[in-house]
């Protein structure tokens, strides 16, 4: 045996003895699953109320969702002026609405001048919702009081550092108390530490992964030592590939699960690829066609 086969034998050896070691070490305590996660699955969520059937974040697409029998809306939240919470993906008003500029330098009244559904486009090149008066703002006191039946998923976009991002955690927990909505509202946001702000504050509601709870999952998964991964949130979702790396295998979708981590996929809007993802232990699915959700769903799951 040359010395470099040695010295790769004796690497791999050292390796697998430290993985046996650390299994007998490591505390398999599963994280106990909130009540947002005790229904039917598979869930389907409306991705800002379903963006491709109607105006995204208004009510014009929450109501069509909600007749397609989702499980939720998948949203996203800014703080106003004024601090209200309204269901909003971008920072600027600009891209959907005849208005301009930052919803944080906006009050909640002059963001209700605005027609939020200006440039969606139907298949015909028409704009059928411009002027009607459920293409308006929507605040998140609206949303989780008229649909009482549903899972809502939210995501904090305000950036951390800046005024709207540290006042939302805060505004967040006082809204989701005074409406008793502990228990049907997930909380989640690509930067960690509002997450982390939110729970240090409300502990009992149910929180999504962000990306550096993601990687650190990932790492120990494909390592070798995932027997190691306490998580911090109850569910991740994620897209089926990043940067190149594919997250969309059975084996990973086990691994979650066996720490009792919900795994849901963004944004799908193919039928095929709902249907693979759920043959493959996907939790939930997010997407734009809420209606082509519905057929499977109907057809394939709850017969």
């Amino acid at each position: 045996m040359n010395k470099t086969v040695k010295t790769g034998a004796m690497l791999l050896a050292a390796y697998g003895t430290s993985i046996a070691v650390s299994k007998q070490l490591a505390k398999n305590e599963k994280r106990a699953i909130r009540p947002y996660f005790t229904g039917r699955a598979p869930y389907v969520f409306a991705h800002r109320g379903g963006m491709k059937l109607a105006p995204e974040s208004t009510m014009a697409a929450f109501n069509e969702a909600a007749s397609l029998e989702v499980d939720g809306f998948e949203i996203d939240i800014r703080v106003t002026k004024d601090d209200v919470i309204v269901v909003f993906h971008d920072a600027y008003v600009d891209r959907v609405s005849n208005g301009t500029g930052l919803i944080a330098d906006k009050t909640l009244q002059e963001l209700k001048t605005l027609d939020f559904s200006y440039y969606f486009k139907d298949i015909n090149g028409d704009y059928p919702f411009r002027g009607q008066q459920d293409a308006g703002i929507v605040t998140l006191e609206e949303l989780i009081t008229k649909f009482p039946d549903k899972r809502i998923n939210i995501d904090i976009k305000d950036r951390p550092e800046t005024v709207a991002g540290m006042k939302a955690p805060e505004l967040l927990n006082e809204l989701i108390t005074k409406l008793h909505a502990e228990d049907r509202v997930l909380v989640t946001s690509f930067h960690d530490e509002q997450t982390a702000r939110f729970t240090a504050l409300n502990s009992r509601v149910a929180t999504g992964a962000g990306v550096n709870e993601v990687r650190k999952a990932y790492a120990l998964y494909t390592s070798g030592y995932g027997h190691l991964y306490q998580p911090q949130a109850d569910t991740f979702q994620i897209p089926v590939s990043f940067r190149g790396i594919r997250l969309d295998s059975a084996r990973w979708m086990n691994f979650l699960a066996s720490h009792n981590i919900a795994v849901g996929y963004w944004v799908i809007n193919s039928i095929d690829e709902m249907d693979d993802l759920l043959q493959k232990g996907a939790h939930t699915i997010v997407t734009d066609r809420p209606d082509l959700a519905y057929h499977l769903i109907k057809e394939r799951y709850r017969k």
